[in-house]
């Protein structure tokens, strides 16, 4: 346990590291924005100094936590359905040639559909509650991850997967014991993309019709020119789509090890 805890206290020395020139450099613009506004007299309502900023953040804290809360449902859900349905996608490609020239020509092309397109048609097919915005985030979650997957499991080794044939392994065990393991890197990958994004998705939803989120939430505040507010929420969903983006390289790491041996081994 002892190892444990020394190995993840270097890793969080090493990303505070790594983060401490970006760090930096946010802290610095923020200096200049604040210096800026204050010497230039720019009105709140055009451009708010980042101490505005923080105080109306701090005034709309008890009201952004019932909008983040009910953003973030929306967007675990999306996420978990886009992540389901991206499995089943690539495993068909991988497993089925018919399905591969099927169903990869369409990934491509539901790409072409804009999503702001879209949202407001899920808001009258399903109205203003809750699924057209877990629909959304799982349309946009959904084409990273399963070019990710499907990807990984094509560039599996296939000396590896012969060696396991080699001793008797069946399509599935070749599957799940070597092409899986092989395209966790892959997957991991698809799933950070995914799910800096993810946020954003539930937000666009909110912009067309909702009872409560982030989105709506800016949409009262941008149509009050309330502008500090506007970016109070704007830093909120940036902190949580960063959340997102580590809470799933924390689960890579507990669940696929592995797949960091080698980045960490030869990165800085």
């Amino acid at each position: 346990m002892t190892g444990r805890v020394r190995a993840a206290a270097a890793g969080a020395r090493r990303q505070l590291t790594r983060a401490g020139p970006a760090v930096l450099v946010l802290a610095a613009a923020g200096g200049v924005w604040e210096l800026v506004t204050r010497l230039a007299g720019v009105p709140a309502w055009l451009l708010p100094a980042p101490s505005v900023i923080v105080l109306a953040f701090v005034e709309a804290l008890p009201q952004l936590g019932r909008h983040t809360a009910s953003t973030m449902l929306e967007t675990g859900i999306g996420y978990g359905a886009a992540l389901t349905a991206a499995f089943v996608i690539a495993a068909l490609i991988d497993q089925s040639s018919l399905a591969r020239r099927a169903l990869a020509p369409l990934l491509v092309t539901s790409q072409t559909i804009p999503i702001f397109a879209l949202a407001p048609l899920l808001a009258i097919w399903f109205g203003f509650g809750m699924l057209p915005k877990i629909i959304i985030v799982a349309l946009v979650c959904f084409f990273p991850i399963a070019v990710s997957l499907a990807g990984g499991l094509r560039n599996a080794d296939p000396d590896m997967q012969a060696l396991v044939r080699s001793m008797g392994a069946g399509r599935r065990q070749v599957f799940f014991k070597v092409k899986l393991p092989s395209a966790a890197p892959s997957l991991l990958s698809g799933m950070k993309i995914a799910a800096s994004y993810s946020v954003i998705g539930a937000v666009i939803g909110e912009w067309v019709g909702a009872s409560q989120g982030l989105g709506l939430y800016m949409l009262r505040a941008s149509n009050s020119f309330q502008t500090a507010r506007v970016f109070a929420v704007i830093a909120v969903i940036a902190a949580l789509s960063v959340g997102m983006f580590l809470a799933v390289d924390v689960l890579g790491r507990r669940v696929a090890p592995w797949a960091y041996v080698r980045t960490e081994e030869v990165g800085p």
